[in-house]
């Protein structure tokens, strides 16, 4: 575990309940899944939850109990294997394309998790909204000051994870403005470059990304330090917690080069002591492979070397 970080080493269960279905993007959590990432030296496991498909549309916002008591399981799984759980409220898109009319529903399943998760253990942390998009960053800093207010009404310890807009893009960082608060930590994600982390994903439809493009350290590892360095900095200014929520590399490229990637992102976020969770267990980025039921090696060694062994 990395000394002084809140969350240490991490890994994304994606793609189980932020699908419209639990299962249905190939992924359904098992609790061997929470035992296996804290065998081989996991400290944290990033539950993605898609919060406004089980809902009320109108007040008081209900969210589907069966769906909550998922929920509920999942963080007790996490816990019972020695794990830190973060819960994220993962896509929400009529939120980012018109706040106006969704911010009460917003605050309001906030409220109702906040006060349902505070008598829960301090490891459990909150994500107040994965990869925030289309709002102005003064819409954007007012929700998160508003949505931060509501979580302190019932849980005023409670670790809470902010990102920048732009799909918490490090390079949005400047114009995110962090409520003055103990217990947050802010939270980037990283691709870079995309065209060689989403060469062949059939849903970056905006951008011609084909499958062989090719990465080595000697050549894109400076950016990866420039880039995590621009991150490191602003949050030492600040005085918060860095967690690299989601880094990864889609299935399509060469394997020797998604594991020297992975490597060297995950070496140069321990050097700069920001915690980190790749992105993600087990579908199109995996590092476990479910269909034979066993870890991808180069993966695996690249996020914890010797320890993952």
């Amino acid at each position: 575990m990395l000394e002084g970080v809140a969350l240490g080493r991490g890994i994304n269960f994606g793609n189980a309940l932020e699908a419209a279905a639990e299962g249905e993007a190939g992924f359904r959590l098992e609790r061997r899944y929470f035992e296996m990432v804290k065998a081989v030296g996991f400290d944290t496991v990033r539950l993605p939850v898609r919060w406004s498909l089980h809902t009320a549309s109108e007040p008081p916002y209900e969210i589907e109990p069966a769906f909550l008591e998922r929920v509920d399981w999942a963080i007790a799984a996490a816990l019972g294997a020695g794990l830190k759980p973060v819960v994220n409220w993962h896509f929400y898109p009529e939120l980012c394309e018109g706040v106006a009319g969704h911010q009460r529903r917003f605050l309001a399943v906030w409220q109702t998790l906040a006060e349902r998760f505070a008598p829960l253990p301090a490891d459990v942390h909150l994500e107040l909204l994965n990869e925030p998009y289309s709002m102005t960053p003064e819409s954007w800093n007012a929700l998160v000051a508003r949505a931060l207010a509501v979580v302190r009404q019932s849980d005023a310890a409670r670790g809470v994870i902010i990102g920048p807009l732009d799909w918490n893009n490090i390079g949005s960082l400047d114009v995110l403005d962090i409520p003055s608060d103990d217990h947050v930590l802010v939270t980037v994600h990283y691709y870079e470059p995309m065209e060689f982390t989403h060469q062949g994903a059939h849903w970056v439809s905006d951008r011609d990304l084909p499958e062989g493009t090719r990465w080595d350290v000697e050549h894109g590892g400076p950016a990866v330090a420039r880039d995590l360095d621009k991150a490191s900095e602003w949050a030492r200014r600040r005085g918060v917690p860095l967690f690299i929520g989601e880094f990864g590399v889609y299935e399509k490229a060469q394997m020797g080069d998604r594991a020297a990637w992975t490597e060297c992102v995950r070496a140069e976020a321990e050097r700069r002591g920001a915690s980190w969770a790749y992105w993600d267990f087990g579908t199109d980025f995996g590092a476990y492979d479910c269909r034979s039921d066993s870890w991808r090696a180069p993966l695996r060694d690249a996020l914890l070397g010797t320890q993952g062994a």
